[in-house]
């Protein structure tokens, strides 16, 4: 019904990751995409961007905060694991005394929560739930560590999810790989994020564009029927491998694709809800629009599922 996102003023552009580290514009580029990322200051807390995405998600949507009936944070970087996040963002946008917990499926977080509230809605759990993805991963990266560093970035963003006559949310085509939970870890409070870049990147580049054709099967539609594709924004070379064969199996050359990566960098469950709202703000995509979400990450953990832009 709505959306909403934030980002920190704060932008680190690959020229000054360069002037700290044996790297080079062109050399990220190259590898990951990114030109530029977000990063929040020490000061500010994850909790406090989601409760921006989130304010503006209702408001996005016609509502008031009093209409929420549910608030489900998708996060994998909260400091500590009590509080959770999704109390105290509630509280502080109004949401008053209303069931809301965290959830942790990494980078396919939104996508996981999503299709938990789709389904709360549906079972008359709640009449609207506020779903926000919100990462500081800057908490979690090693400043130094050039595989890391160049990649991950901070941010929130949020939906509104709310009774229908028609169905404006598919049925989520999820699961997960805990045979291979070591490619992407934090193994214990005083560590930083490690990732097996191309580990991950083999995975990711064969294995979820079955994971979206299995969305867009679940939805009842063709590949054809797809307006737009919003992968996690992990690296902009997977999202082109993911988007090529989707393309080979009949989706159309002329879909849009989010590109957001470029420019905000992998905000884990962030990156989903927000290049959906980057995309509708800049006139990429329009209301209505039958829209292609999938996520994948840590876990390993994977989901997708074909909705509407609100």
């Amino acid at each position: 019904m709505g959306l909403g996102s934030y980002q920190p003023e704060n932008v680190v552009s690959n020229h000054d990751l360069a002037a700290r580290m044996d790297t080079s514009d062109e050399w990220i580029r190259e590898r990951v995409g990114i030109v530029n990322r977000r990063v929040a200051d020490k000061d500010e807390l994850l909790v406090d961007m989601a409760v921006t995405a989130g304010s503006k998600a209702i408001a996005d949507a016609g509502l008031t905060p009093s209409d929420i009936g549910a608030v489900i944070v998708a996060t994998c970087t909260m400091p500590t694991p009590i509080p959770n996040a999704a109390a105290q963002v509630a509280d502080r946008i109004g949401v008053k005394e209303a069931p809301a917990f965290d959830l942790n499926a990494a980078c396919a977080g939104f996508c996981y929560a999503l299709g938990v509230a789709s389904d709360m809605v549906r079972a008359g759990t709640a009449k609207h739930v506020l779903v926000i993805g919100a990462e500081k991963l800057s908490d979690w990266v090693d400043p130094d560590d050039r595989s890391t560093a160049i990649i991950f970035a901070d941010a929130a963003g949020a939906a509104v999810v709310g009774p229908s006559d028609e169905a404006h949310i598919g049925p989520v085509a999820w699961g997960s790989r805990g045979d291979l939970v070591e490619a992407i870890t934090i193994k214990d409070r005083v560590s930083f994020v490690h990732q097996e870049g191309q580990s991950v990147f083999r995975w990711a580049t064969t294995q979820i564009a079955p994971v979206a054709l299995r969305a867009v099967e679940l939805a009842g539609i063709e590949p054809s029927e797809v307006d737009v594709f919003v992968p996690h924004q992990a690296n902009l070379r997977i999202v082109e491998a993911v988007a090529k064969r989707l393309h080979a199996k009949g989706a159309r050359q002329d879909m849009v694709i989010a590109r957001d990566i470029v420019e905000s960098g992998n905000t884990s469950s962030a990156s989903i809800p927000m290049a959906l709202d980057h995309m509708r703000a800049a006139g990429e995509i329009s209301s209505g629009d039958v829209v292609l979400l999938v996520g994948f990450g840590a876990g390993l953990s994977y989901a997708g599922q074909v909705v509407r832009c609100p």
